[in-house]
């Protein structure tokens, strides 16, 4: 049988990563990020064949209106 690593050792330090993870936690999304990101899934969720554009999803999106959590 192969010999396996184990799962148990810590991850090796990646200090890159850290920073980019506290600037990420700090970070307070736009209304603009927000649609894009909404359209870039929407787009990458579109079934394969589809005439559904990233244009159009970026269309789709500007007319979805969200409401604030009460």
């Amino acid at each position: 049988m192969a010999e396996r690593k184990s799962a148990f050792k810590r991850a090796a330090e990646r200090p890159d990563l850290e920073a980019l993870y506290e600037a990420a936690r700090e970070h307070t999304i736009s209304d603009e990020e927000l649609q894009e990101q909404a359209a870039s899934w929407a787009y990458g969720n579109a079934p394969a064949g589809s005439t559904f554009t990233k244009k159009s999803a970026q269309e789709a999106v500007g007319r979805i209106r969200l409401m604030p959590a009460k």
